[in-house]
């Protein structure tokens, strides 16, 4: 009996899988944003904050991705994710 109920759970883990990747395409979709504006976003971001600190580029993601607009509620809403792997943070004196 355990070992139906392993591949019941692997089943239901792939379809979560498949779930999400759809979701992340139909947000993809519904923005009308191609993997060339997410690079290009990326681009500026990285221009925009090399003044102040040094990042690894190859390591970093720009994505975009659903939220949960409010705890209470159900609704969610676009967010773009860009994780940023900082090599170091430089030394600016402040006004």
């Amino acid at each position: 009996m355990d070992f139906f109920k392993f591949f019941s759970r692997e089943d239901v883990a792939s379809k979560e899988i498949a779930k999400e990747r759809l979701k992340l395409i139909l947000v993809h979709d519904r923005a009308n944003v191609s993997p060339k504006f997410l690079e290009m976003i990326k681009s500026q971001l990285i221009n925009l904050i090399s003044d102040y600190i040094e990042v690894e580029e190859e390591g970093m993601e720009v994505k975009l991705t659903r939220i949960k607009k409010d705890e209470e509620e159900d609704t969610t809403v676009p967010a773009l994710v860009a994780n940023i792997p900082i090599k170091r943070i430089k030394n600016i004196a402040r006004v």
